[in-house]
């Protein structure tokens, strides 16, 4: 399974994917969270909802999905390994 994804564009617009789930977002802003709506698929089946990516004192990332009064939570910290490429 790929690992998640969850990328900011231009535009106030994103993509996210996490398991079957693809979705477009539609975002807003504030000083330390990003709020979004999306729309999207998930084994085939047409899917919105709403949520929130919030950043963390500790430099982390806490991104949260609401469907259907279902909620799903994916929290990422920054790789920062320094090996050469």
């Amino acid at each position: 399974m790929d690992p998640p994804r969850f990328t900011i564009g231009a535009g106030n617009h994103g993509e996210t994917a996490f398991g079957a789930m693809q979705a477009t977002l539609e975002l807003g802003y504030g000083p330390s969270t990003v709020f979004f709506t999306w729309v999207g698929f998930d084994e085939m089946d047409e899917v919105t909802g709403d949520g929130h990516a919030e950043l963390l004192d500790d430099g982390s990332i806490d991104i949260t999905f609401y469907h259907n009064g279902d909620e799903a939570i994916l929290k990422a910290k920054r790789d920062t390994s320094s090996t050469a490429c």
